[in-house]
């Protein structure tokens, strides 16, 4: 099928595929939903892979269809921007297992002309890689300038480096790690609680019916905590209580951070998909990079030849500054060129979402070095 506007949701593709997953299975057809910025240069040596976060999507530099927000990080991509898309050509693709458009849970298995919903194989960061390497593959990409991602974008630049070494000349790897601490499993298994826990979950089929929706709410809730730092959390809210009677004690949203967190809790329902979350931590969860090449994590770069740009935050206690150092040890040790930086930001992990200058420079900066 050729590229159309399926869903709504801008550029789509279904590939006959197989793709092999790391589980042992295979996903036929497969269905990539993605974006794309700028203009393939005739020897196709501009093109720069953007990888999103969890709960993001394809719509990087580009209004989101269902939201009408900005894409999520139009400060960083675009014209003039440090992904420069006047010179740069740029794909984003939705990752495999979510709900905008690329295969997952909520897509239609062939074999029962019904979603998959938890039939939905499980997927681990390296098939996304592997799918996103299918989507390039058909559109005349053969080798990356760069790739580009923060949080569980930067798990799948580093996935790339290591799984695709020839094809990928730069790597910018921003707040992220090589696999998943207990704290943050743990986070994730709360979340995943949460949803399941919710009785219109329904074992996951709830497609023709009412969402899980309270579940979702919660599980976004409890992980948004651990996108904010504690000094910003007190700086925007502090103990204030909201806009009335403060001795009417009670269970509704008397702090304002409260109200704040289930504000987050009640969009996100509105734009993703309870199982999807349920699929993709746990293919976060699931990541260990070391342990994918023989248990030493500087095993995974000694056949990349890539420059490496790495970027923590100070207050980044998600995937804190030592996650990012123990990985500048590995490229170290396997004889890789990297850069690297700890930025100093009050907002916590979502501080490579916000304004950062300071980012945009080591990133402009470090692209066009190479270029």
């Amino acid at each position: 099928m050729s590229d159309d506007q399926r869903y709504g949701l801008g550029r789509h593709i279904v590939l006959p595929g197989p793709l092999r997953l790391d589980g042992g299975g295979m996903l036929a057809p497969v269905e990539i939903a993605y974006e794309t910025y700028g203009t393939l240069a005739p020897d196709g040596g501009n093109a720069v892979l953007i990888c999103h976060a969890l709960t993001m999507d394809q719509f990087v530099a580009s209004p989101h269809p269902r939201t009408g927000k900005p894409g999520w990080w139009t400060a960083m991509v675009g014209p003039g921007r440090p992904i420069d898309t006047d010179r740069m050509f740029v794909v984003c693709a939705n990752v495999l297992g979510s709900c905008m458009g690329s295969s997952g849970p909520a897509t239609i298995d062939p074999a029962t002309a019904r979603e998959y919903a938890m039939a939905f194989p499980v997927i681990t960061i390296r098939d996304m890689v592997r799918a996103q390497a299918m989507l390039l593959d058909h559109l005349g990409v053969a080798r990356l300038a760069a790739v580009v991602g923060g949080s569980m974008g930067g798990m799948q630049a580093l996935s790339w480096a290591a799984t695709f070494p020839d094809r990928v000349a730069a790597a910018v790897v921003i707040a992220s790690a090589a696999r998943h601490s207990a704290q943050n499993i743990a986070f994730h298994e709360v979340g995943r609680q949460a949803v399941m826990a919710d009785p219109r979950w329904n074992n996951g089929d709830y497609y023709n019916g009412e969402v899980p929706a309270a579940g979702l709410a919660v599980a976004r809730m409890a992980a948004h905590i651990t996108y904010l730092s504690e000094a910003g959390l007190t700086e925007k809210f502090g103990r204030r209580l909201q806009a009335r009677d403060a001795k009417s004690f009670g269970f509704d949203a008397d702090f304002q951070v409260e109200s704040y967190l289930r504000h987050q809790g009640l969009s996100f329902v509105d734009r993703f998909d309870a199982n999807s979350y349920l699929y993709i931590t746990r293919a976060m969860d699931y990541f260990d990079l070391a342990e994918e090449h023989g248990g030493l994590l500087a095993n995974a770069f000694r056949a990349s030849r890539a420059r490496f740009c790495l970027v923590s935050f100070d207050t980044d206690w998600l995937y804190p500054t030592r996650e990012s150092r123990a990985i500048v040890h590995a490229l170290n040790a396997a004889g890789a060129p990297v850069s690297f930086m700890e930025l100093s930001s009050p907002y916590g992990h979502d501080a490579f979402l916000l304004d950062s200058p300071e980012l945009y420079r080591v990133v402009a900066g470090f692209l066009g070095a190479g270029a």
